[in-house]
């Protein structure tokens, strides 16, 4: 395949779904560990077109929805400090923390702005030295290496005004989570290609062995994640639990070596709090000690109220893959992107603005048929 069209051909992709009608001889569920793949797969329909018996569940696979409340509060409580130019993806600034969001601040006077690259709160503190630049350093795997490299050339280059705001989580730590959960419904992952583009897949292998769960490393187009389905539900019916990668043409079994160690120079394992999921043991990254003095969190005393999520919003229980966004009583109605309750409703990868966004009218109309 050479053009993404070719990634959405309708007829592929109903091949997929017979050879997976004609697979499929009992009940499966299903993980995906991604929002990229959960919007494509409720914007496509990629759910609708499997068989009955099988069934996708949406995992904690956006960075953005389980940032803690606590630590938005201190995002929030720095932005305020009249020194601090505060940096951070767009996608952050709506989020609510237990009483504002970062979009408020800047609209009540505070120096928030937009950047696309951690490079660019580093620009900024060379270009602003009379002030504190502070980049909030959220994601995955995947945006760890940049925001490592920030930190490298700060140090390199003698920056005291420039630090980061860490809330970097890892992938699969929450997926053993999951498995060990009392309330565990999945079978098999549907892994995130681009995580694996830069770790690579051997730390999956363990998880596979140990829980005898398949996990399929997968990429983000509708006849990718059908094809990652097609292979998991095999492993599934022929009784094996493997590491497989579906997304070959992206993904090496080592990853990439370089960023890895970029990563290990910055960086270093700690234990990180989940929005809506809680402590995981061992699944987040903080700066090492030879990189401290660029942690926001050591440079500011600032301190918050005890954080809590809004009552009514089941956002853990969507990001454990419990519940589905429409079974939210306040969805669609007292939770929109416009007033949002929860992260996952306001993220560009979370699974409630997904469903909000391309299934709200299907369930809208559903309703008033029923009625």
């Amino acid at each position: 395949m050479r053009y993404l069209d070719e990634y959405r051909d309708a007829e592929a992709a109903g091949q997929y779904a017979r050879a997976l009608a004609r697979l499929t001889t009992r009940s499966w569920t299903l993980m995906e560990v991604c929002g990229g793949q959960t919007h494509a797969i409720v914007k496509f329909g990629v759910d609708e077109l499997l068989p009955d018996a099988i069934s996708l569940v949406h995992g904690p696979g956006c960075p953005v929805c389980v940032t803690p409340v606590a630590l938005l509060d201190k995002a929030i409580a720095i932005a305020r400090q009249p020194e601090v130019i505060f940096c951070s993806f767009g996608d952050m600034l709506r989020v609510p923390g237990s009483r504002s969001d970062l979009l408020t601040a800047k609209a009540h006077g505070a120096d928030v702005r937009i950047v696309y690259s951690p490079l660019d709160a580093l620009r900024l503190a060379r270009e602003a030295p009379d002030k504190q630049v502070v980049f909030f350093a959220v994601g995955f795997e995947t945006t760890a290496p940049a925001n490592a490299m920030a930190a490298y050339q700060a140090k390199q280059q003698g920056l005291t005004n420039f630090s980061m705001l860490v809330s970097h989580v890892l992938v699969p730590p929450a997926m053993e989570a999951i498995l060990t959960a009392p309330q565990r419904r999945v079978q098999g992952f549907l892994a995130a290609g681009h995580v694996c583009t830069v770790m690579g897949y051997t730390e999956y292998e363990p998880l596979a062995q140990q829980y005898r769960v398949p996990i399929v490393v997968t990429g983000f187009e509708p006849l990718d994640i059908l094809q990652g389905v097609y292979m998991c539900v095999k492993q599934l019916e022929e009784g094996r639990a493997e590491v497989e990668n579906q997304y070959a043409r992206a993904v090496r079994r080592d990853g990439n070596l370089h960023a890895q160690h970029l990563m290990q120079e910055v960086f270093q394992i700690v234990h990180r709090t989940w929005r809506g999921v809680g402590e995981i043991p061992q699944s987040g990254l903080g700066l090492r000690e030879g990189y401290a003095a660029f942690d926001a969190e050591q440079r500011f005393d600032v301190t918050a109220d005890p954080a809590t999520d809004a009552s009514e919003c089941i956002s853990g229980l969507v990001l454990q893959g419990l519940k589905k966004p429409h079974e939210c009583p306040a969805f669609g109605n007292r939770c929109t992107p416009e007033q949002p309750l929860g992260a996952t409703m306001v993220s560009s990868e979370g699974a409630c603005a997904a469903y909000y966004r391309y299934r709200r009218q299907d369930r809208m109309v559903a309703s008033q048929a029923e009625e």
